[in-house]
C-alpha cells in the first residue's frame, strides 16, 4: 500500500526529461525553419516577378513584344544559335503586320535587338516557373508547409501558368490583320495579373513574417476603418494601373504632351470620335489618357484623405505606413507628369512603372499594419 499524502504536501508534476522535451523543441524549430525558408523562397519570387514587370515594360517600350512569333514553352528557351536559324526567325517576323506596315527594311542586327528583349522576358518567365516549382514541391514533399498555406502557395504557381497563357494570348493579337501592336485590353489583362501575383506574394511575405501568436495579439489592436480605407485606395490604384496599361498599349502617353491641359483643352474635343462609342474608352488616345490623368488625381486625393485619417491613430507604426504611402504617391504623380510632358521617354516611363509597384506595395503594407499593428511602448 502506498503512503498517504500529507494534507498540505506540495503537489507538482515531475519535470520532463531531456529526451521527452527534445521532440517538442525539434517540432517548434522545424515549424520556424519552414516559415523562414518559405519567406526566403517567396522573397526570391517577389524580386523575380518585380524584375519581370520591369522587363515587360522595357519590351513594350522598345516595341519588341512581337519579335518572337511562336509560342514554344520548352524548346523556345533555346535562342537561334546559327546564322541560318537567325534568318529563319527573321523570316517569320517578316510575315507579320508589324514588320510589313512599320518596320519594313529592318536589318538583321536591328531584329536581333528586339528579339533579345522578348526572349529575355520569356526566359525570365520560365525561370520564375522553375523557381516556384522547385520551392513548392521541396517544401511540400518534406511536409514543411505550415497548416493552411498549401493552397495559397500552389495558387501562385497556377496564376503564373495562367499568366504565361495570357502572355501568348496577348502576343497573338498582334500577329494578324493590320495590328502593329498587341491589343491594349490584352496588355492590360497581362499587366493586371502580374500585379495580382506580385501583391499576393507581398501579402504572404508579411503574414508569414508575423508568428501566429503575435498575429492574434496584434489583431486586437487593429484599426478596421483604416484597413478598409487602405484597401479602397489599393483598389483604385489597381484600376489606375489597368488604365496605365491601356495608355501604353496604344501609345497614348505620347500624343498629348502638355499639362495640366490636353492640347489646350480640359477634355480633348476628339475624345468620343470613335464608333461604336464604347471603344473610345479603350482605343481613343485622347480619352484613354484623359481617364488615366483624372483617376491619378483622384488616387492622390484619396491617398491624402487616408493619410489625414491615419493622423488620428495613436499607433506610430500606422502613421508611419501612411506617411510612406503619401510620399510614394506624390513621387508617382511627379513621374506621371514628367512621362507626359517628355512624351514617355524610356527611362522616365519605366521609372513610372516601377513607381506603380511601389505604390501598390506601400498600400498593402499600410493595410497590413492597420490590421496587425505591432505592439507600441508607452514611452
Amino acid at each position: 500500500m502506498s503512503d498517504k499524502r500529507k494534507l498540505f504536501e506540495e503537489v507538482s508534476a515531475p519535470a520532463p526529461s531531456a529526451a521527452e522535451a527534445a521532440p517538442q523543441t525539434g517540432a517548434i524549430a522545424r515549424g520556424h525553419g519552414a516559415r523562414r525558408g518559405i519567406r526566403i523562397w517567396l522573397w526570391i519570387l517577389f524580386v523575380m516577378v518585380a524584375v519581370m514587370v520591369v522587363l515587360g515594360g522595357m519590351t513594350r517600350l522598345t516595341d519588341s513584344g512581337l519579335s518572337i512569333t511562336e509560342w514554344k514553352p520548352i524548346t523556345g528557351a533555346i535562342p537561334p544559335l546559327s546564322e541560318s536559324a537567325w534568318m529563319a526567325e527573321f523570316e517569320l517576323y517578316r510575315q507579320i503586320p508589324e514588320y510589313q506596315l512599320q518596320n519594313k527594311g529592318m536589318s538583321l542586327s536591328e531584329f536581333k535587338y528586339i528579339y533579345w528583349w522578348e526572349w529575355g522576358h520569356r526566359q525570365l518567365g520560365r525561370a520564375i516557373g522553375l523557381v516556384w516549382a522547385l520551392g513548392f514541391f521541396w517544401f511540400l514533399l518534406r511536409r514543411r508547409i505550415p497548416a493552411g498555406w498549401t493552397v495559397r502557395l500552389f495558387s501562385l504557381g497556377a496564376l503564373g501558368g495562367l499568366q504565361g497563357a495570357i502572355g501568348w494570348w496577348m502576343v497573338s493579337s498582334g500577329l494578324t490583320g493590320r495590328m502593329v501592336d498587341v491589343a491594349s485590353y490584352r496588355l492590360a489583362t497581362h499587366l493586371g495579373l502580374a500585379f495580382i501575383i506580385l501583391g499576393l506574394i507581398g501579402w504572404y511575405l508579411m503574414k508569414l513574417g508575423l508568428p501566429a501568436q503575435e498575429a492574434l495579439q496584434a489583431r486586437r489592436r487593429r484599426d478596421k476603418r483604416l484597413a478598409r480605407l487602405a484597401g479602397a485606395v489599393a483598389a483604385l490604384a489597381f484600376f489606375q494601373i489597368i488604365l496605365g496599361a491601356l495608355v501604353a498599349g496604344i501609345d497614348a502617353g505620347r500624343g498629348y504632351i502638355d499639362w495640366p491641359l490636353m492640347n489646350g483643352q480640359f477634355l480633348p474635343s476628339e475624345s468620343f470620335d470613335y464608333e461604336p462609342r464604347w471603344t473610345n474608352y479603350f482605343e481613343n488616345p485622347a480619352l484613354v489618357q484623359f481617364n488615366h490623368r483624372i483617376v491619378g488625381y483622384l488616387l492622390v486625393l484619396l491617398g491624402l484623405y487616408a493619410w489625414w485619417r491615419s493622423r488620428r491613430s495613436a499607433l506610430r507604426s500606422i502613421q508611419a505606413s501612411f506617411n510612406m504611402v503619401l510620399a510614394i504617391l506624390a513621387l508617382q504623380l511627379v513621374l506621371g507628369i514628367a512621362t507626359v510632358v517628355y512624351a514617355a521617354p524610356v527611362h522616365i516611363a519605366i521609372l513610372h512603372q516601377i513607381g506603380a509597384m511601389a505604390v501598390m506595395m506601400a498600400l498593402l503594407r499600410a493595410r497590413f499594419v492597420a490590421q496587425f499593428p505591432p505592439q507600441q511602448s508607452l514611452r
